[in-house]
């Protein structure tokens, strides 16, 4: 019997060179009832993520062998498992560059191991993506949005977005003409328990707007209030 209860845990991967960062995080992790593996540079957990399906990825960016960023584009090709990315450096750069590749979440270290956790448990509830009905396929000018599919295409050309940038998408072409505050669009997107800042969403629409090109207007920005995507 305890190994039948054993067996419905989440398993998170944990990468990172520092051993005591993993045993933090597995202590913590272990305290929420989740299992943990762990792997000591970006190669060794692509290699991992290739034998094993996890149900989440804990990845540092500065690793040998392999750098976080380049092990997460390698297991993205094969998997699409969730990733909270964790990063001495938090400039823009590096949270934008995360989330152009499909990264959930960017935390920064030093960082509170009660909060990481707080953060799995909001990943892994989104994980299962958003709950989409009614509409099959929008076309907004020389934009098509084809929800079944999840696919998107700008004057014909496929346009290739990171996991979060397809469900952003997704939700403010289900709700276009309707001004979207700011928390709304971070509690239907993200989720209620989501916790990071207003950044997080202005990263993605910034990186929203530049694959959507010459239907980058479509997004309109509401001084003080949030966003709309326009109709026609």
């Amino acid at each position: 019997m305890e190994e039948i209860e054993e067996g419905k845990k989440m398993t998170i991967l944990i990468a990172d060179d520092e051993a005591r960062i993993r045993t933090l995080i597995a202590k913590y992790a272990a305290f929420e009832g989740y299992l943990t593996e762990e792997a000591e540079d970006g190669m060794q957990a692509v290699e991992m993520c290739r034998k094993k399906a996890y149900d989440l990825v804990i990845m540092d960016v500065m690793m040998p062998e392999l750098d976080g960023f380049s092990a997460v584009r390698e297991i993205r090709k094969e998997r699409n498992v969730p990733v909270i990315m964790l990063s001495a450096r938090g400039e823009e750069y590096d949270r934008i560059h995360g989330f152009e590749i499909g990264v959930d979440d960017y935390v920064v270290k030093p960082f509170s191991p009660r909060e990481l956790m707080m953060r799995v448990s909001a990943v892994l509830k989104r994980s299962g993506g958003l709950t989409e009905a009614a509409e099959d396929i929008v076309k907004i000018g020389e934009l098509e949005v084809n929800f079944t599919a999840r696919r998107v295409s700008v004057e014909g050309r496929e346009l290739d977005l990171s996991p979060k940038e397809y469900d952003l998408l997704f939700y403010m072409v289900r709700n276009r003409g309707i001004a979207l505050t700011r928390e709304k669009l971070i509690s239907d997107v993200w989720g209620y328990d989501f916790f990071g800042d207003d950044r997080t969403l202005d990263t993605h629409i910034k990186l929203l707007r530049r694959e959507l090109g010459p239907c980058a207007d479509k997004i309109t920005t509401l001084r003080g209030v949030g966003y709309r995507f326009e109709k026609d």
